[in-house]
């Protein structure tokens, strides 16, 4: 099991624009955190120019398929997103304890 960030580069509209498709993303985000898949997200503050999603599983595939379909960048809100696999180490859900 490994851990994978998925980024979102907000546009500069994205605090006026996101209200209209809060509900559907949060709605897509609490049905793969059931699923076991996101384990835990949310935008940055100060400026909110960006938001992370940390997902788990055995390939970025799960994180590709959420930004694929979440309302946020299907309806424009997102300018760029990418997934990154994260080398967790310590913690106690690390995926790579040392």
């Amino acid at each position: 099991m490994q851990h994978y960030l998925l980024m979102y580069h907000l546009k500069s509209d994205y605090l006026e624009r996101r209200s209209q498709f809060r509900d559907a993303h949060l709605a897509l985000a609490k049905e793969a955190v059931a699923a076991g898949d996101l384990v835990i997200g949310g935008a940055l503050a100060e400026p909110a120019d960006m938001a992370i999603l940390m997902f788990k599983g055995e390939s970025p595939a799960v994180a590709e398929g959420f930004a694929q379909g979440d309302p946020y960048v299907l309806n424009g809100l997102v300018e760029r997103w990418e997934v990154r696999r994260w080398t967790t180490v310590v913690g106690e859900d690390a995926a790579q304890p040392v």
